[in-house]
């Protein structure tokens, strides 16, 4: 029987993760009465420097007002544990007696938990609870934070194709997606139509010509005059090389302990709006880079989003007493449900958005991306009254 529970949260935050906390939380304390449930400040770091906070100490108020506010409210980290960090994490979670160690967050998380268990010798229980607005975890219909997000790029994207009816020119707005382009796809979900933009859409997945991206503006241009883009932070060229890593020196380039390389910032939007100025000379254009913007937005946080990462905390509990998994998010045909899959078939893993979701010739979604995004991000307005 589990006495004492450690959370924690791993990678960048989102709007519903803190509904993970407090899922997890409020279960353990009706499944397991009298037990400990302790958040670890800032991840394994927390873990690792003896950092806690007691969350069964909280009224179920504190703890549901706590989960409905964005962001990571234990605090995280990107720290990637090697032999001698494991080790320090071990001993912080024997020093409070854990049971079991609930761990929210994406691929780099999951990837934690694996190199905590295989470190462990046993005794202990090692759970992930998905969390990424990037949508890329395996053995996952989507992810809890992606709702909420893409709600965001759906809007926004809907409200640029507006300005620029107004204003014609070319916008290119930048989406965080380091290899999975399913945020940059939800830029599409809210279209009107088939005039609507982004009339372009351009994901890791695909490989990025520029020859070709000036191909596709102008013929956008000639058909609708105007031209609204969504690209993925993440694009690459045919050698799998991101935009990113051939444009800025490498002595300039940034990497996180996993080895990832820094996409977000001004540098793939500059490449950008400098390969616009050399082609298109005296045309409108606007490049915008997203950034951390959609990731936890307060006016976006979707419902249904914030129900599923709740439930994923709470499943992540009652599942503890099965041993060391995944929980998965999966879709059965009429409802989301909550299955636990195997640690390592999602570890350090990556979920790539189908190439059937796009159209096979053209760098725009497919039907069949635009169903799975209409039945995730519904319209928050009647189609046929957009604007009332």
């Amino acid at each position: 029987m589990a006495e004492t529970f450690v959370i924690a949260q791993g990678g960048g935050p989102t709007a519903v993760i803190n509904q993970t906390v407090a899922g997890a939380t409020l279960e353990a304390m009706k499944l397991y009465p009298g037990c400990r449930v302790l958040g670890a400040l800032h991840g394994v770091r927390g873990i690792r420097d003896g950092r806690f906070v007691t969350l069964s100490d909280l009224s179920e108020t504190e703890l549901l007002r706590i989960a409905g506010t964005p962001s990571a409210a234990l605090g995280s980290t990107r720290d990637k544990p090697d032999a001698d960090y494991c080790e320090e994490i071990m001993k912080g979670l024997k020093e409070v007696g854990a049971d079991a160690f609930i761990n929210i967050g994406g691929n780099d998380t999951s990837g934690t938990q694996a190199i905590l268990r295989d470190a462990s010798g046993g005794g202990m229980t090692f759970m992930h609870a998905p969390k990424t607005i990037d949508n890329d975890l395996m053995e996952n219909d989507h992810t809890p934070g992606f709702i909420s997000a893409g709600e965001m790029v759906a809007g926004a994207f809907l409200s640029i194709d507006l300005d620029f009816r107004a204003l014609p020119g070319v916008y290119v707005g930048i989406v965080m997606g380091r290899h999975a382009g399913f945020l940059t796809a939800a830029a599409a979900a809210w279209a009107l139509d088939e005039e609507s933009g982004p009339h372009l859409v351009y994901v890791p997945e695909r490989a990025f010509e520029r020859s070709r991206f000036i191909e596709d503006v102008k013929a956008a241009l000639v058909r609708h005059g105007r031209c609204v883009v969504a690209m993925s932070e993440g694009v690459a060229d045919a050698d799998g090389r991101s935009l990113v890593e051939t444009l800025v020196p490498a002595e300039m380039q940034e990497r996180d302990a996993h080895g990832n390389l820094k996409l977000s910032g001004s540098d793939l939007g500059q490449a950008i709006e400098r390969i616009l100025a050399e082609d298109f000379a005296g045309q409108r254009a606007r490049v915008d880079t997203f950034g951390y913007l959609p990731r936890g937005n307060i006016a976006t946080i979707s419902e249904t989003d914030a129900r599923e990462a709740f439930e994923a905390g709470a499943f992540a509990v009652r599942s503890v007493e099965k041993g060391d998994g995944s929980v998965a998010l999966q879709f059965d045909g009429e409802r989301t449900v909550c299955r636990l899959v195997d640690l390592d078939a999602v570890a350090g893993k990556t979920r790539h958005m189908p190439e059937t979701y796009l159209k096979p010739d053209e760098n725009r979604l497919s039907d069949e991306g635009l169903a799975y995004l209409h039945r995730l991000l519904p319209r928050r307005y009647d189609p046929a009254r957009p604007f009332v």
